[in-house]
């Protein structure tokens, strides 16, 4: 059972992270549209349960999710909570009208341009700071550099690694859902964090044999993202998403073999899907996203549920769960 607001150094930073952060995804339209009032009620719920890292991107809803996020990080001390955001896209108004975003829902107009240069990323960093509202960030991401790699390293890290000299921001890092580019990234650059999304979960452990010991060894910190893979670990049924898209029924069926052996020990799928990634040295925190109160205290509240180390036995038993990943029991 992880303590929610235990904290960890990130990289050889001055930063330092709660086990349970606040992704801001949903909050910006993903999937489905979210009010004003829903989300700033959304935020107030994290603050009164003691989550003071929170996690954005100027991709989040289009620069909705930066904007709703200052406006309420601007009501608190600036030293008392750790923002992290991300570069790799500008947000502008396509020439010719477009229809409606592919993931966000209920956005404003502006639409990510993908710009991986040096002068692109420092307009980014400006511009987010414009959306916030507020002085300075502390953790800056390169987002996603997929099809990029040369222009990632090329321009975004050294625009990122200026920005940290000058002491601008205090920690940089790369978010991604796939961990073959972070792992190039921290032995080509000198990074203090990654936001891995989705391939270190309870469905899958893919980044385990090389990206995680790599971080270990190099000391980089590590935030755990889309711990529910984009939802088929919080309801494995025929419509779940994976990956941001429809999954395959071969990923539901080994969901609906985890849920089986979660409920065979009195355990929810969520509760372990949420707190497995977290007994990994090499995680710092593990993000949740969450579009209202009532999600925000269910991940809460499943993160600090008891789970039996019997049922992680039982897991790796049945070859649902690599047999070297950590546990909360080890």
């Amino acid at each position: 059972m992880p303590e929610t607001t235990r904290p960890t150094q990130v990289g050889s930073t001055s930063v330092t992270v709660p086990a349970l952060g606040l992704g801001t995804a949903p909050l910006g339209g993903l999937f489905t549209p979210v009010g004003e009032a829903q989300a700033l009620e959304t935020l107030e719920r994290a603050w009164a349960l003691g989550i003071r890292f929170f996690d954005t991107a100027p991709q989040y809803g289009n620069g909705l999710a930066e904007r709703r996020l200052g406006a309420f990080l601007r009501t608190k001390p600036r030293d008392s909570f750790v923002l992290a955001t991300k570069v790799g896209r500008l947000l502008r108004i396509p020439d010719a009208p477009t229809g409606e975003d592919a993931y966000y829902k209920g956005t404003p107009s502006e639409r990510p341009v993908f710009d991986f240069s040096y002068d692109g990323v420092m307009r980014s960093f400006d511009e987010s700071l414009e959306r916030f509202g507020l002085d300075r960030i502390d953790i800056l991401h390169i987002h996603d550099p997929d099809d990029h790699y040369e222009a990632a390293i090329g321009g975004a890290y050294r625009a990122l690694d200026r920005l940290r000299a000058d002491g601008v921001v205090k920690a940089v890092g790369a978010g991604m859902n796939q961990h073959e580019m972070l792992t190039r990234f921290a032995r080509d650059g000198v990074f203090d964090c990654f936001l891995l999304a989705g391939r270190y979960s309870l469905l899958e452990q893919t980044a385990l044999d090389s990206f995680l010991p790599l971080c270990v060894e190099k000391g980089i910190s590590v935030f755990a993202g889309g711990v529910y893979n984009s939802g088929i670990l919080a309801n494995p049924d025929a419509g779940a998403k994976y990956n941001y898209e429809d999954a395959a029924p071969a990923l539901i069926a080994r969901a609906l073999r985890l849920q089986e052996v979660c409920r065979d020990h009195g355990v929810s799928l969520k509760a372990a899907a949420i707190q497995f990634p977290a007994a990994h040295p090499a995680i710092a925190s593990v993000l949740t996203g969450a579009r209202s109160v009532a999600e925000l205290d269910e991940n809460f509240d499943l993160f600090q549920q008891p789970i039996p180390a019997a049922l992680w036995d039982d897991l790796k038993r049945q070859g649902l769960l690599d047999p070297k990943a950590p546990v909360a029991n080890d």
